[in-house]
């Protein structure tokens, strides 16, 4: 079974680092700097759920159906929240059967998502998550070459829903009742989407807006 190789993402103020159980304890201090801005978002608490939440994510990885990562602020040298490429669907090869089976998992994915991201209380509004999107959306669509990402949101989370709108993301609707919420309510979903051909307007957008040079923004293999 082939699947993505870890990678470590570098831009200018922000490193994308391979999630590891190495880091908990620095994600727990993130994550409860200030919990009032996670109304909308599932975040791990304590220690406990913290290790749970790095094992789902690294399971899903050795299956090849994510990427996560730990975000490192540049600026301050320290792990302040975590992210990932994640559903991973690979469209090479014989089409799967029986229909819903999980399809064979190749080393290049066709499409995926960008989600499960959380910010500590002092990184928000920094222009840390731009620069962690932009990261992600330039491996996703120039080393993997996908067809698409797709983006989602809880449908009354109008801050998260802005952050990728600026993005340059295309809403496609809203899937009501599409799950539960981190409320524990029943969560209408905004879906959104960038395409391949829509990745260099973006992408220059981006690049714009963040003040990035091409230069300034590499890969390294884990």
């Amino acid at each position: 079974m082939l699947m993505p190789a870890f990678v470590t993402l570098s831009g200018r103020s922000v490193r994308l680092e391979p999630l590891s159980l190495a880091v908990i304890d620095e994600l727990v201090a993130a994550a409860n700097e200030d919990r009032s801005t996670y109304a909308f978002t599932r975040v791990p608490a304590g220690r406990d759920e913290m290790v749970s939440y790095v094992e789902a994510a690294l399971a899903e990885h050795a299956e090849g159906r994510t990427m996560p990562f730990a975000i490192r602020w540049l600026h301050t040298d320290r792990i302040v929240g975590a992210t990932r490429l994640m559903n991973l669907e690979y469209w090479q090869g014989p089409m799967p059967w029986p229909p819903g089976a999980k399809g064979k998992i190749g080393e290049v994915p066709s499409v995926a998502d960008i989600g499960y991201t959380w910010l500590a209380a002092a990184a928000q509004g920094t222009g840390v998550n731009r620069e962690s999107k932009f990261l992600m959306l330039s491996h996703a669509f120039e080393t993997w070459q996908v067809h698409r990402i797709t983006l989602k949101a809880d449908v009354r989370n109008t801050r998260s829903r802005a952050a990728i709108e600026a993005l340059g993301a295309q809403l496609d609707g809203v899937r009501r009742a599409d799950s539960r919420g981190a409320d524990d309510t029943v969560r209408d979903t905004a879906y959104y989407s960038i395409l391949d051909l829509e990745w260099p307007t973006v992408r220059e957008r981006l690049l714009a807006r963040l003040g990035l040079v091409e230069e300034e923004v590499e890969v390294e293999a884990a």
